[in-house]
């Protein structure tokens, strides 16, 4: 049988963990789409697709993706669309494909906040079960320099609200994003705001320079002095040590990074420094600048 191709407005972007999940454009690009560190969508200008276009596009994922059991809904952050607007793209994904184990989207914290906890609720009960939400530090300063739009506070209660909902949160934070001068603030209050949100699944990527040291330290509102591998280590060991949570699933094995982690928090929190602190110990001959990875 003969199904007509999707064509995505590409790049497309998804997380690790939505890899055997259908995925749909419902927005194009990011609605913010201003962070000091973050290429992906720059080549595009952020719309939110109707439900008219994404109707036969939901159907051609049904028949081609029989049997899936995870929709991913793109780009950036899809969760920004409206309750009035997710809840009947959620209602058709629905109808195509019948019982779905989850929805999952990219989010900010104010895109949870211009939500009321009924329209959390609801979007929950129709399948929405996961978010994914790069808060790349818990520092206010850092926040700032890096122009996420967002606040140690804003993005506490943003996260609250989706758990007081039933919304479980991904949250993402970003090794070496401050360089040397805010290393340490960096790890501690990231930390922090971790022990403060206890998600279901955190994940640690590297800052990545895909247009250069320079394109980088242009767009950030500091002063941005680039981390060794073994600075990088070490700060991630900091923001390790001091996590206090219970059962939060970890990742650290993006294409970004320079060792890959993964374990659950706090069992094997242990023997995660131990890793750290072995790959310190053997790099520290060959003290070098990280090298620039592409996401």
């Amino acid at each position: 049988m003969f199904f007509p191709a999707i064509k995505y407005d590409e790049p497309v972007f998804r997380p690790p963990g939505e890899a055997r999940s259908a995925i749909l454009q419902a927005t194009l690009g990011c609605s913010w789409n201003q962070c000091a560190f973050c290429e992906m969508y720059i080549s595009k200008k952020f719309r939110a697709r109707s439900l008219e276009d994404l109707k036969p596009e939901i159907e051609t994922l049904s028949k081609v993706y029989k049997g899936v059991k995870k929709i991913f809904l793109a780009d950036g952050n899809a969760f920004v669309l409206s309750a009035n607007k997710l809840i009947p793209i959620v209602n058709e994904i629905n109808n195509q494909f019948g019982k779905l184990q989850r929805i999952s989207s990219y989010a900010l914290p104010k895109d949870i906040l211009n939500k009321s906890e009924h329209e959390l609720k609801e979007l929950r009960n129709l399948g929405l079960k996961l978010l994914y939400i790069g808060i790349e530090t818990g520092d206010d300063d850092l926040l700032k320099l890096i122009n996420k739009g967002e606040t140690f506070n804003s993005t506490l209660e943003g996260i609250h609200k989706a758990h007081d909902a039933g919304i479980d949160t991904s949250i993402m934070i970003i090794n070496g994003l401050g360089g040397k001068k805010y290393t340490k603030q960096h790890a501690l209050k990231s930390a922090e705001i971790i022990n403060k949100v206890n998600p279901k699944f955190l994940s640690t990527l590297t800052l990545s320079l895909p247009y250069g040291l320079d394109h980088f330290q242009n767009r950030f509102n500091g002063d941005y002095k680039q981390q060794t591998i073994i600075e990088l280590f070490e700060e991630l060991k900091l923001f390790i040590e001091n996590l206090d949570v219970e059962n939060v699933i970890y990742r650290s094995n993006h294409v970004s990074n320079n060792l890959p982690l993964k374990g659950t928090l706090s069992k094997d929190q242990n023997e995660l420094i131990d890793l750290l602190n072995v790959a310190i110990k053997n790099t520290s001959k060959n003290i070098y600048p990280s090298p620039p990875a592409i996401l």
